[in-house]
């Protein structure tokens, strides 16, 4: 199924163990409810890792990348309440990117998730678009058992922004300059083949992503939608 919107918010993170049960309760009865109530947030899921370099991925839709960018959500993440101060000093190796929706195909929703983080080079980025959007979707969109593929664009700029959450951490974000997704709705013994085939380090290449580009594998474990509730 596309994406809800025109905006997302990708974020990959690990967990220390001693926040592992704290994290669940959290983001689950407070985080994602909140995140929900934000005006302009569509729909917020969580996925966790079958074979990734991070072991949560999750990834809210938004109706633009200017919902991302605006006053709602600041005063969140610059606000946030003290389960959120708590629960997120357990995070480590955060990635996270407030990305423009570029494109979005696909039939339903997948249990598993393939994500690939990647940086093209700014004078290569037209092409690759253009190589993604119009070639490489539809084609991979036909394949047996795909639910999705989304290409999303990081805005370098509003994903950079220190906000008062990650000073709490202590440490910096990575910012993933372009992502695809790939869903399926399938077994995972027939996915990650498939998807580890349709983007080998040859088919990588013939797209201008370079060998860099961060391959993960994830289950689905919670979607939330639309909410009125809010921390404040």
């Amino acid at each position: 199924m596309s994406l809800a919107g025109h905006g997302a918010l990708a974020i990959w993170h690990d967990i220390i163990p001693e926040g592992r049960e704290d994290f669940y309760a959290w983001h689950g009865r407070e985080h994602m409810p909140e995140r929900l109530g934000i005006p302009g947030f569509l729909r917020g899921r969580r996925y966790v890792a079958i074979d990734a370099a991070l072991e949560f991925f999750n990834l809210y839709e938004a109706q633009s990348v200017e919902v991302l960018k605006g006053q709602d959500y600041s005063n969140r993440v610059n606000n946030p309440t003290p389960w959120t101060l708590r629960a997120t000093t357990h995070f480590r190796h955060v990635a996270r990117s407030l990305c423009q929706v570029k494109a979005t195909h696909g039939h339903g929703h997948g249990g598993l998730m393939a994500t690939l983080r990647y940086d093209v080079q700014p004078d290569s980025l037209a092409a690759h678009v253009e190589a993604i959007t119009q070639q490489f979707l539809p084609k991979a969109a036909s394949l047996s058992g795909m639910a999705g593929l989304h290409l999303l664009l990081a805005d370098a700029q509003a994903s950079g922004e220190v906000t008062a959450e990650q000073k709490a951490r202590g440490t910096a974000n990575a910012i993933p300059r372009q992502v695809l997704l790939v869903e399926g709705w399938g077994d995972e013994a027939v996915f990650i083949p498939m998807v580890r085939d349709l983007l080998s380090a040859p088919a990588l290449r013939e797209l201008q992503i370079d060998d860099h580009a961060l391959l993960d594998f994830y289950r689905h474990q919670i979607t939330r939608c639309k909410t009125a509730w809010t921390a404040g």
